[in-house]
């Protein structure tokens, strides 16, 4: 009995000063930043603990107030993470190309697999090859039908919020965006705007909400022990459900195109030309075309993508379009210079006529408006990688396996490149008034080879519904908008009241 305690004890005496070791490293790199101290086990915890999300997303700021541009934090059990707003490293991690994704978007792959995502290396330039012509301007035109309609439904709705009080428009946005990637991206109408109980609709905003309660816990880095999460079986059960209807249509479609004889075997660098003369196009209907090595993708690997695509493209518009609606109703000049720009190129029938993308681009105003939003509210307002070789930075080595956090809510306040960082000024991004900024100070989509591939398509969905609903509506402030609070898991969103805004219609 004596020797296996002394055992045990030496077992656990050896563990400890490999631990101490480990920790003292941490402080050495930890010293070429800045950040707080951290606990002797739970590191830097101590934060964030009792914390609402709300005070989650202020700590993370207030640390880059008081510390400066890169912030060294030791996490629980000797897990760093360093927090980078400074260009000069942001922009040494996105060009790396020995990186992967880290938490939280670990957290994303029961439900999306390995896709664009989450994938690396040779995976990731193979998915990569085949997505982006999915993405090209000739196949983003096809769209804009799917953009004029669902943002006339929305316009539709928000008649009833006319001369009423206060009200969340984030709701609405939400609604709109998902109906909006439903039929652009699988080629189905799921009415989420006119059936908010809509069981997919719920399975989507429910996987948020798991994502975002699993980023803040101390369980983070054990995945392995996620089934002692109380929500653990119900993420199973949702996954299911978003799983199976992708499944469905996805198969459904195939069939489709079968029976139609449109589904040509051919690799997915077929002819430019070809590709962009056929009649519309979902993103699913490019993937169920595609084959590698003269096979057609799996169902589970287009399901990949799919899911992908519809998880990356229904938060990150709807977080894009609500908050520039926010700043419009706070800043009631620039929305007044926005509807002049609309009124003169459209006239009386701005709110119901069919945009084009040709016709958005006369519309120069609204490209500050959009700029200037993401720039202040950005989707993605951080970017996770994690280290998978040594790297140098502020004059030391941060070894591979190490957490990046690339802040870029912080890189877009730098008041050296944006003076007055939190004033709305769309006027900051015209040809007169930009002053010289670096590729990595302004990086609302991200930069380098792992950019957003899809963009222009959110670009092009956020103008068409800008210009309806200023076209149809005048959005004033609600009384409460000055107590919005944010909070983040992957996208940036409105906490609380939401994004609380009032209607007048527009006389013409």
């Amino acid at each position: 009995m004596f020797l296996l305690v002394a055992l045990v004890a030496l077992c656990l005496g050896y563990l400890l000063v490999k631990y101490h070791q480990r920790r003292q490293q941490l402080l050495e790199i930890s010293r070429h930043f800045s950040g707080p101290y951290p606990q002797y086990f739970l590191g830097c915890y101590y934060l964030f603990k009792n914390k609402s999300v709300e005070d989650i997303f202020d700590v993370l700021n207030e640390c880059h107030q008081k510390y400066g541009a890169d912030v060294s934090m030791v996490g629980a059990f000797n897990d760093l993470v360093l927090d980078l707003s400074g260009t000069e490293n942001v922009e040494k991690v996105l060009l790396a190309k020995t990186t992967k994704k880290s938490f939280p978007y670990e957290f994303l792959e029961p439900w999306l697999g390995t896709g664009l995502l989450l994938s690396f290396g040779d995976k990731w330039f193979q998915r990569r090859k085949i997505i982006t012509p999915a993405f090209h301007f000739k196949m983003l035109d096809q769209f804009m039908d799917v953009f004029n309609r669902e943002a006339n439904v929305l316009v539709a709705r928000l008649e009833s919020q006319v001369n009423q009080k206060e009200f969340d428009i984030y709701d609405y946005i939400t609604l709109y965006a998902l109906d909006s990637i439903c039929e652009t991206s699988m080629g189905v109408q799921v009415n989420a705007q006119n059936d908010p109980n809509n069981e997919y609709a719920r399975s989507v905003k429910q996987m948020s909400e798991f994502i975002f309660r699993r980023v803040f816990s101390v369980l983070r880095q054990f995945p392995s022990l996620f089934f002692l999460y109380p929500f653990a079986k119900e993420q199973e059960q949702v996954i299911k459900k978003l799983h199976n209807f992708t499944n469905s249509v996805i198969e459904k479609r195939r069939r489709q195109l079968e029976n139609e004889q449109l589904l040509n075997k051919v690799e997915f660098n077929r002819d430019e030309e070809d590709l962009y003369s056929k009649r519309r196009d979902t993103f699913l209907d490019q993937l169920l075309k595609v084959t590698v090595n003269g096979q057609p993708l799996s169902t589970a690997d287009i399901r990949e993508e799919v899911d992908t695509f519809m998880f990356e493209g229904h938060d990150t518009t709807t977080s894009g379009i609500s908050f520039t609606i926010l700043q419009l109703a706070k800043c009631q000049d620039v929305q007044q210079k926005l509807f002049e720009e609309i009124n003169t190129a459209f006239g009386a029938d701005a709110s119901t006529t069919v945009l084009t993308s040709a016709s958005l681009q006369e519309l120069k105003y609204l490209d500050l408006v959009i700029k200037e939003a993401l720039r202040l509210r950005p989707p993605v307002p951080f970017i996770g990688r994690k280290l998978l070789e040594d790297m140098e930075m502020n004059g030391t080595i941060v070894p591979a396996g190490t957490t990046i956090s690339l802040n870029i809510y912080n890189v877009h306040r730098n008041p050296k490149v944006f003076p007055d960082p939190e004033r709305f000024d769309p006027e900051r991004f015209s040809d007169e008034n930009e002053v010289k900024r670096g590729p990595y100070d302004y990086i609302p989509f991200s930069a380098g080879f792992r950019n957003c591939v899809g963009q222009r398509y959110a670009l092009l969905e956020m103008k068409v519904t800008i210009v309806k609903l200023i076209a149809a509506y005048r959005i004033l402030p609600g009384e409460s908008i000055d107590r919005l609070r944010l909070k983040t898991d992957l996208v940036l969103r409105p906490a609380g009241t939401g994004i609380p805004v009032k209607l007048v219609k527009r006389l013409r």
